[in-house]
């Protein structure tokens, strides 16, 4: 269904307090979630074959990774769905049931996401610093307990997208919104700004302080062993900073901006207009995690191998930095 000009969509965005996007916006979207969609299903789903199907020599990291993978295709799957929204410029056709299961996804994979990338850094950490006195909490089964327990948490602190009370697609201009796919408002702001740096700092400051610590490791090696330990560590830790710096800051820099800004009276309604703009292309951004897990998953297997056929140094000291 077309949409009315933009300046005429503008007319009724400070009243209703929703943002409806332009033509060329909902064409770029649409191609960059169709990219992502092509890109990670066939990689996160080869990569949950290998998980489920070659379970030799289980380790913690390797659970954590597989339940990674799950997030992913729990999000990504449902990605035709924004597709929809952007090909029809900005209208919501599958009603109000498939619009809250779309926010709820996509708040469930972002989070899981980070929490078991952040259990992934904290196993590395152990398995390197304190390699005796952790051996015997680095299991698999207390892995399985882990991520069910973050299923469980995650899930319930976002049921309330799923059952909100509030009516979540709305008429505007022959268009219907879906205001849960991108959350643009909030009901408490205050609410909102510390649950979402609650969630975002815990795992981003547990990830670099155990990036930092590993780092700090690898320099305490020899010098042979640290050369060649070194630039493996290196890799790792450059695969999933990267990973975290791409999908998931740019996003929760940009949430904390949008909602101390959206409501400010004082901001003209083409800077309300750029808030909005920011805040779909930073959760776009999220998607990236579904094509760069599974690239970590696939590095990290083949540098088990390497290590293994091609490393006289040090094997354990290697195998605990590097090896998932």
């Amino acid at each position: 269904m077309p949409m009315l000009p933009f300046t005429c969509a503008m007319s009724n965005h400070s009243v209703e307090g929703i943002y409806l996007s332009s033509h060329v916006e909902n064409i770029l979207l649409a191609a960059f979630y169709i990219v992502i969609f092509i890109l990670s299903v066939p990689s996160n789903a080869l990569a949950l074959w290998v998980f489920c199907h070659r379970n030799t020599n289980n380790t913690p990291s390797k659970e954590f990774l597989k339940h990674l993978a799950i997030a992913d295709m729990s999000y990504v799957l449902v990605l035709p769905m924004r597709v929809i929204y952007h090909m029809s410029d900005g209208h919501w056709p599958l009603g109000e049931g498939a619009c809250r299961v779309v926010g709820f996804l996509f708040f469930v994979n972002l989070y899981c996401s980070m929490y078991f990338m952040t259990c992934i850094s904290v196993d590395r950490l152990l398995a390197c610093v304190l390699p005796h006195k952790t051996q015997n909490l680095r299991n698999t089964r207390n892995a399985k307990v882990v991520c069910a327990v973050l299923w469980v948490m995650v899930t319930v602190s976002m049921l309330p997208v799923l059952f909100s009370k509030k009516e979540v697609t709305r008429q505007m201009q022959n268009v219907t919104v879906c205001e849960q796919l991108y959350i643009e408002k909030s009901s408490s702001p205050t609410g909102a700004l510390v649950s979402t740096a609650i969630a975002f700092v815990i795992p981003l400051v547990t990830l670099s302080v155990s990036y930092i610590l590993i780092f700090a490791k690898v320099k305490q090696l020899t010098f042979q062993e640290r050369t060649h330990a070194q630039r493996k560590a290196m890799r790792m830790i450059v695969l999933t900073v990267v990973n975290f710096l791409i999908a998931f800051v740019p996003y929760h820099i940009h949430r904390f901006v949008f909602i101390l800004q959206h409501d400010d009276s004082s901001r003209s309604e083409s800077e309300r207009q750029m808030l909005h703009l920011g805040n779909r292309i930073t959760s776009a951004l999220t998607c990236i995690s579904g094509v760069l897990d599974p690239v970590m998953y696939f590095f990290l297997k083949c540098q088990h191998k390497h290590i293994l056929h091609t490393s006289t140094l040090s094997k354990s000291s290697l195998l605990a930095l590097m090896v998932p």
